[in-house]
């Protein structure tokens, strides 16, 4: 896939966080707020996905405990709520205090922090699955490695997966050598490919 720098302009504000005593709730009313559909955090206990169903949020120890923590304020790292017009970031910093922002496409009429970007698919783990109210338990070879994806994917001979892949958006600007980087990037999405 041609990596292709397109015009995304963007912009970012911080979003308000007082004390969370029950970071679900505070997510998916963010969820509700921003209309973002997607939810990956990364806590203590491992990985957490989720998704915003009926308003909703609805997380992956719900259908696998075995391999996925559930998102408790106490263990909570980072979250990561998005869509492909806006992602929330909400983390922890090294003084225990919360933080959130959010990059959103600009609406007409708005200054952009941001103007150009490149979209990256990622490819997540996982060579067979397992559907479960859903979501997908992924499990990857000899490793074991598992963790459940809020989609029910298509499942081959041996339930044999093809794994989802997870889009970033990089948004590039150009430093004062003339060099362009990536200065920022969000989620953008969770899609199955489909086969050619």
């Amino acid at each position: 896939m041609k990596r292709e720098i397109q015009s995304h302009p963007a912009v970012v504000e911080s979003i308000a966080v007082e004390s969370i005593s029950d970071v679900k709730a505070w997510l998916q009313t963010q969820a509700v707020r921003y209309k973002l559909k997607w939810l990956l955090a990364h806590a203590d206990d491992g990985v957490i996905w989720g998704e915003l169903r009926n308003g909703q949020l609805v997380t992956s120890d719900s259908v696998a405990p075995e391999v996925s923590p559930p998102l408790r304020t106490e263990t909570l790292w980072q979250a990561r709520l998005f869509a492909t017009h806006a992602e929330l970031l909400l983390w922890r910093d090294g003084d225990n205090q919360w933080h959130a922002r959010l990059i959103r496409d600009a609406l007409k009429g708005e200054t952009p922090a941001f103007t150009d970007a490149i979209d990256e698919p990622q490819l997540l783990w996982g060579t067979h699955g397992e559907h479960r109210n859903g979501f997908t338990l992924l499990r990857d070879g000899a490793q074991g490695l598992r963790h459940a994806v809020p989609m029910e994917l298509p499942l081959g001979k041996n339930n044999e997966a093809d794994p989802p892949r997870l889009w970033v958006r990089h948004y590039l600007r150009e430093d004062q050598n003339g060099f362009t980087r990536i200065v920022a990037s969000r989620l953008l999405d969770l899609r199955q490919e489909v086969k050619k």
